[in-house]
């Protein structure tokens, strides 16, 4: 990568203060092309997909030709990160976009059986879009706190179709589908269910002319591993005594494909839905993942998943079109991160963030529509469970497990083995430093969150994994060398 750039907060204002200038001002050229009208957005969010999951990303066994479709016509991230290894603290970074660690819902790792929540006066994606005029809804997971006090109505959307726990099974569904705050009572494959009200919701709002925010948000491929035509399976596993979704007993590679198939098919419906309606020239359409792969996904060429802060559970797909302003066919090895769509979209659509809440992402525009060069980022994670820390600074990763400790060049070494901490004692002290510093910034740790990881019980390449102790890693700054004595 190139030199490093200091990207002050100043600079980052300034640049997607330009992009959303240049957007906002409504003009017939904007980065050389014509559009008209600020663009619709389509925001799809897979569950647990890992990064080689889809053809274009290298999945040799099966194809997702209309996921491929959208990477055809725009850009796909090689280094994509999610803001957590787990779906609630991603989901909080992508809805408000900051580091999840500065409201109580992201120190949930994830989310189960505690009363909190997005706070409701807490500005969000759709609620700022809200405020540009456009319409809003959530189509399929919302998982960041319950009725009464939280949901998608409470937090800038207008319509809500889906389940507001962190997972449904696909066809045992009935007590937990919402259609706005009424519970729904449909039968069917749920994957298909969220494809066929996505389709309806983008035939509304092209029969109403106005710009719209779908965020599609599907359950697949999460467990229950359960794919079309698999009703059996979830009759069975209701029958299991101390059976449930997590399902550790059940699963293949091939019921993984056929449900990452079917979550494809309903891509294309999508797709299909905005060109019939004209729409797809001027609409952004963003395909990614809430975390790495769980336990049947493909996360070549990197180690780790779910729940580990290793590049296999921070690593995702990601892909964006938009026919109208980016260039077709085209990767970058930019560094981006969840919390990054909220700018990059607030600047698209030519809205403002809230200068109250200044977000901790950065607008991809011009390294999604003028081709920029990458420019160098700052990441930062941790993960309650296991004590896990790690940064992300140029090709450097520091990272921590329990009492050990690493650097990894992750550009030359992505499966994380060749340890330089030693080779290259003065990056990492560099790195170790900036994740102590910027940890001083967020919500510290508490005992009572949730957080979960993969045990030797629970997965045979996990052997000798204990459970995590629940306990809150408050860790205190590395002690520097006393100077020497006059």
């Amino acid at each position: 990568m190139t030199k490093q750039i200091d990207l002050t907060r100043r600079r980052l204002l300034r640049n997607a203060a330009f992009g959303t200038a240049a957007l906002a001002a409504g003009a017939d050229q904007v980065f050389g092309q014509r559009v008209s009208g600020p663009p619709n957005i389509v925001f799809i969010m897979a569950d647990d997909m890992g990064y080689a999951d889809l053809s274009c990303y290298g999945r040799p066994d099966f194809s997702t030709p209309n996921i491929d479709n959208v990477a055809a016509k725009g850009v796909r991230f090689l280094q994509a990160y999610a803001n957590s290894a787990v779906c609630s603290a991603t989901r909080t970074a992508l809805i408000t976009g900051r580091y999840q660690y500065r409201l109580p819902i992201g120190l949930e790792e994830p989310l189960a059986g505690r009363d909190v929540g997005l706070p409701p006066d807490h500005p969000t994606l759709p609620s700022l879009l809200k405020k540009a005029g456009y319409g809003t809804t959530l189509v399929g997971k919302w998982h960041l706190g319950l009725l009464p006090k939280f949901g998608p109505l409470q937090s800038g959307y207008d319509h809500f179709y889906g389940f507001r726990e962190g997972g449904s099974d696909y066809y045992a569904h009935d007590s937990n589908l919402w259609d706005d705050d009424i519970q729904a009572h449909q039968t069917g494959y749920l994957t298909e269910l969220l494809g066929n009200r996505a389709v309806e919701v983008i035939n509304g709002y092209a029969k109403a002319g106005r710009p719209f925010l779908l965020s599609l948000h599907f359950n697949a491929p999460h467990w229950p591993w359960e794919a079309p035509g698999d009703e059996a399976e979830s009759n069975r596993l209701r029958s299991v005594p101390g059976g449930g979704l997590m399902d550790f007993d059940g699963g293949s590679q091939k019921t993984y494909q056929r449900m990452i198939q079917a979550l494809d098919l309903q891509v294309g419906r999508v797709l299909q839905a905005l060109n019939a309606n004209g729409l797809s020239e001027n609409t952004i359409v963003i395909f990614t993942s809430d975390n790495g792969g769980e336990r049947f996904a493909d996360t070549w060429p990197f180690t780790g998943r779910k729940t580990e802060l290793l590049e296999g559970g921070l690593r995702i797909p990601a892909i964006v079109s938009w026919p109208a302003r980016i260039p077709q066919g085209h990767t970058t090895e930019q560094v981006a991160i969840t919390m990054d769509w909220l700018p990059t979209l607030l600047a698209a659509a030519g809205s403002p963030p809230d200068a109250a809440y200044p977000p901790d992402g950065v607008n991809l525009l011009p390294t999604l529509t003028q081709n920029a060069a990458p420019f160098e980022r700052k990441l930062f994670w941790r993960y309650k469970a296991n004590q896990q820390r790690a940064a992300r600074d140029g090709d450097y990763k520091y990272l921590k497990i329990l009492d050990n400790t690493f650097l990894f060049n992750v550009a030359d070494d992505p499966m994380e083995r060749a340890n330089l901490k030693a080779r290259r004692k003065d990056v990492y002290d560099r790195i170790t430093a900036e994740w102590y510093d910027w940890n001083a910034t967020m919500l510290p740790e508490v005992d009572e969150s949730t957080t979960s990881n993969f045990t030797g019980r629970q997965l045979a390449d996990h052997i000798g994994t204990p459970p995590t102790s629940g306990k809150a890693d408050i860790p205190a700054p590395p002690k520097t060398p006393s100077a020497a004595p006059q």
